[in-house]
Order: C-alpha cells, then structure tokens, then sequence
C-alpha cells in the first residue's frame, strides 16, 4: 500500500473521534505530514481526504496556498523592479502574509465553515523561501472554529517539523498525522 493511502487511513482513524469543543486554536491544527516527493500523489488523492471527513460527519472546505505569491506580487506596484533587486523583497514579504490572511478570511465566508468542518491547506511547500509556515498557521488557525488540516511535505519529529526538509525548522503543537503513526 503507498504512503499516500497509509496517511489516508490515519487521517481517517483520527477524524472519526468525536472533537471536543474546548479546544484552544493551537490544539484543533492538524498536519498531515508526507514525503515532499509524493506531493503530486497526495494532490491526485486529496479528494480521498474529503471523502473520509464527509464520511466522519464533518463539512470540507479547501484553501489552497500554491499560487498566492504570484497572484499577490503581480499586483505590487513595482513588482519588476524587485527582479531587479531581490534583495529588496524582504521588505515587502509582511504584507504576504497579510494578503493570505486577508484570502482566508474571504475563503471562510464564502465557504460558512463552522465548528464541525475541516479547513484543508494544500500548497504550503510555495512559502519555503518567502514566510515561515508556523507564521501562517498561527493567523489562520484563530480564524478556523472547526479543525484545520495543512497538508504538509516534509519531516517531523517530537513536534519539531522541518518544511520540504530544509534547514530552518520549528516545534510546533500540532496533531501530527503520518503514514508510520497509527491511531
């Protein structure tokens, strides 16, 4: 069985307990975390992952993250002129974030997600480089009521995670999901 349909069947045994309703924000984000190589298998299965939170009673909504930063910066105003000087970008990154949020935010009232559906990210392996995924995910978690699953390409290990398994890594408080760990 591929690792993809290992982390399906996790995901699974974990969505179908029952959530308890006192949860802080920290504690309701749940990684689904895989090999950045099976990134194009896991996007062909993603809608397996709904399929299992609608089957456990839950609604689904996706935000996907992949294009944000070409949409975003597209729209900056001097946008050539940081090809020029990239260096100059860093400056700029904040407001990023800021955008993203400001998308999620959008995403959710158009989506009336509620306390018992799942919020999915797909394509935080496009912020390796740009923002810290721990930074998006402490601003969009206060804003989900129900669970949100980031689906996220990379390693983890006694909560500290590692993105695309790069250098820079962070602990964090997540539910970490694999297709190793059972439940």
């Amino acid at each position: 069985m591929s690792k993809v349909k290992r982390l399906i069947q996790s995901y699974r045994k974990y969505i179908s307990v029952p959530w308890r309703e006192d949860a802080a924000a920290a504690q309701r984000v749940i990684f689904c975390v895989y090999n950045e190589t099976d990134e194009l298998w896991l996007r062909a299965k993603v809608d397996e992952f709904e399929i299992v939170t609608r089957q456990a009673g839950h609604e689904w909504a996706m935000f996907d993250l992949t294009d944000t930063f070409a949409i975003w910066f597209s729209s900056q105003r001097y946008a050539k002129s940081y090809f020029q000087k990239p260096h100059l970008l860093s400056t700029l990154l904040p407001k990023y974030l800021a955008f993203i949020t400001d998308a999620f935010e959008t995403f959710l009232k158009t989506n009336e997600s509620g306390p018992d559906s799942v919020v999915a990210i797909k394509g935080v392996g496009s912020l390796f480089g740009f923002l810290k995924v721990k930074e998006v995910v402490d601003k969009l978690a206060p804003m989900v009521t129900g669970r949100l699953l980031v689906f996220f390409p990379g390693s983890h290990e006694n909560n500290n995670y590692r993105l695309l398994d790069g250098y820079d890594g962070w602990n964090y408080l997540a539910v970490p999901i694999t297709a190793d760990k059972g439940y």
